[in-house]
């Protein structure tokens, strides 16, 4: 493990990431204490005030400090996408271990449940079944969580496929050991470096697509500070209140590439191609 970690730190890229998602986690857990005014305390006299030194980066259409409100943001964001992701991550192993270890019919339905789901656009899929139902958060979670697994899935049944070949199963299953046992102590410890790679992974693209339902108002509403929130309404006037499209954005497309760039170097941990 130290060894793991020590290489993710030397790869400059891998570093960068996870700098950005270290810095976005303190963000969402010490919002109380980083926020330097109330995020929803509403001040009519500093309506749309451009960045200054007493509001860091302006303030919106209510006079709330946008600096206030993106930080308790990353607090909504980031524990929408992390529940979202847990619970796709979790249908996705169960799935996967499954369909790849069992085979046969098991797998040919399971994997044909996947085909069709992945063969329509996610995101039409979600405005479509979030619009059918009262937004909120919870209901965001359920949405996100129940469109994500399939790739979990997908990669889980290749790895299994591949493990379960290998003689250490073999003479598990000619041991006559129960299928529980194998899946739980040699094939799945086998499988987790794709798992926690896809999950890094993920998470970035949950908390794109959670901020794109909560910019169309099918996500999390307001009062809430959202970054989907907060960009939908910096769109009423792009030009008096720039600042908040233009920092709400930069903070999205920060924070999916940080979780993308340490994806990119636990994948390169975890590739057999890349082992000392």
């Amino acid at each position: 493990m130290k060894r793991h970690i020590s290489k993710l730190w030397h790869d400059r890229s891998s570093r960068i990431g996870l700098i950005i998602v270290g810095i976005v986690c303190i963000c969402a857990v010490f919002a109380p204490i980083l926020a330097p005014q109330d995020p929803f305390a509403q001040n009519l006299s500093k309506i749309l005030k451009p960045p200054s030194l007493h509001n860091l980066l302006g303030t919106d259409f209510y006079g709330r400090d946008l600096l206030s409100r993106l930080i308790y943001g990353s607090r909504i964001s980031l524990t929408v996408s992390i529940i979202a992701t847990s619970i796709a991550v979790f249908i996705g192993i169960v799935t996967g271990l499954f369909a790849g270890f069992i085979g046969k019919w098991l797998d040919q339905i399971i994997m044909r449940t996947v085909d069709v789901l992945l063969g329509f656009p996610k995101l039409f899929i979600l405005l479509l079944a979030v619009g059918f139902g009262h937004p909120s958060i919870w209901l965001t979670v359920f949405v996100l969580s129940l469109f994500s697994w399939m790739e979990i899935a997908r990669i889980v049944r290749g790895e299994v496929i591949i493990v379960k070949e290998m003689l250490y199963v073999k003479s598990a299953i000619a041991l006559g050991l129960s299928k529980k046992r194998i899946l739980m102590r040699h094939i799945f410890p086998n499988v987790i470096g794709p798992i926690i790679v896809s999950t890094t992974l993920l998470i970035g693209t949950v908390i794109l697509i959670e901020t794109s339902l909560s910019f169309l108002g099918l996500g999390v509403q307001p009062p809430n500070a959202s970054w989907g929130t907060i960009l939908n309404q910096g769109r009423i006037d792009l030009v008096g209140g720039w600042w908040i499209s233009t920092f709400t954005g930069i903070v999205v497309v920060i924070t999916v590439v940080g979780f993308n760039l340490l994806g990119d170097g636990l994948r390169n941990i975890f590739d057999p191609k890349n082992s000392d």
